[in-house]
């Protein structure tokens, strides 16, 4: 990469790719002459940084393999001044490389889920100096950074700075393009509901709370967005006993239940619905991430496995947003309860206030990361 020595960003896939924009946005702001390097693991986390994130960033690759002369090679070709990488994308051959060579790194919107900090615990002593190869680790809240000193982080690297996920989501709501949505969702005289994110073995679940809810609301419709949407002709199969199913990509005019196969439009669909239903949380895979729904100001539901997003289930129960439900019933009664005045009303305030005063971690992230190469001779 010629010209100065970049600020490398690593953003593995979607989530991280969306979670960063505010990030590099505040750098872009702040220091529009610094040269930012963004990578990427995943293709489809390329893709969104393709889409999303154009303008923020001067160079854009592929993550290089974690093995050591690959990684000399390559840091030797991109001179970053300073490494930063987002949520729990350690990798520790890269921070000791970057760590020797006195570059420092920092990760971002730090988190370790319960099944990362089980993996962890097995072999802390392995861990506890790759921890202290980070310059910071910024932390999105307290529980994280319990789960941090547990493992055996240094405490003086540790800060919290808050969630840049907020950042990230607030922006994206701020440029919501009604118009968009409802060209894939149009209006119509009944209510939408949308199931966002689902495994396999919950689809049936929402499906068969679809069918109690039409009994009270024929006129209701469903939006199902497969966290996969290669499966979305499984789950047209699967859905077809319930009404007329259609798929995104083919554009459909009219339709009982809608089967998401694109990547990238969740957000979006969110705008357009009444209610939300969380994937990823009746079957043991941690839960997706509700704060996107809630942006929306819309009542929220979901099972019982949110590990991934402890904190914001929580906050977000207790404001009268989000309520857990376990099965078919559960989920059709929480989705009638939607549709009152008093619940609509109390999600939208209970957002109002959830996401009040949150704004800002991706400001604080780049004024940590940028007072570690001030005055270096490479910027």
């Amino acid at each position: 990469m010629a010209g100065a020595s970049p600020v490398w960003v690593h953003a593995v896939s979607v989530g991280e790719a969306q979670t960063c924009r505010p990030l590099l946005a505040a750098a872009r702001d702040r220091d529009p002459d610094c040269r930012i390097a963004l990578s990427t693991t995943t293709r489809t986390g390329a893709d969104i940084a393709g889409r999303m994130l154009t303008g923020l960033y001067d160079a854009r690759f592929f993550f290089p393999w974690d093995i050591p002369h690959i990684l000399s090679r390559f840091l030797d070709g991109l001179r970053p001044k300073a490494f930063a990488t987002m949520e729990t994308e350690i990798w520790p051959n890269l921070l000791y490389e970057l760590h020797r060579r006195g570059i420092p790194s920092y990760l971002v919107n730090a988190r370790l889920s319960e099944t990362t900090f089980a993996k962890i615990m097995k072999r802390p002593a392995f861990w506890r100096p790759v921890f202290g190869w980070f310059r910071a680790i910024l932390a999105r809240g307290e529980g994280d950074v319990e789960r941090f000193l547990a493992v055996g982080a240094p405490a003086d690297r540790i800060r919290i700075i808050g969630d840049c996920k907020i950042d990230a989501l607030l922006e994206r709501r701020r440029l919501f393009d009604e118009t968009a949505a409802r060209r894939m969702v149009p209006a119509g005289p009944g209510p939408v509901f949308l199931a966002g994110s689902t495994h396999r073995g919950e689809e049936a679940i929402v499906l068969d709370a679809f069918a109690r809810l039409r009994q009270d609301h024929p006129d209701a419709r469903l939006v199902i967005v497969p966290r996969h949407p290669e499966r979305g002709d499984e789950v047209r199969v699967l859905a077809s006993p319930f009404g007329s199913v259609s798929l995104l990509s083919e554009e459909p005019d009219a339709w009982d239940i809608l089967v998401v196969d694109r990547i990238g439009v969740l957000f979006d669909l969110y705008g357009a619905a009444d209610a939300a239903f969380i994937g990823g949380s009746l079957v043991p895979k941690g839960g997706q991430n509700l704060m996107e729904a809630a942006a929306f100001g819309l009542p929220i539901c979901h099972g019982p496995d949110m590990e991934d997003f402890p904190e914001a289930t929580r906050r977000l129960g207790d404001l009268g947003v989000a309520a857990q439900v376990a099965d078919a019933a559960s989920l059709a009664s929480r989705w009638r309860e939607s549709l009152s005045d008093a619940v609509r009303d109390a999600a939208r305030e209970g957002c109002r206030r959830y996401f009040h005063d949150l704004e800002g971690a991706s400001e604080r992230a780049w004024s940590t990361i940028r007072s570690g190469f001030e005055g270096d001779p490479r910027s």
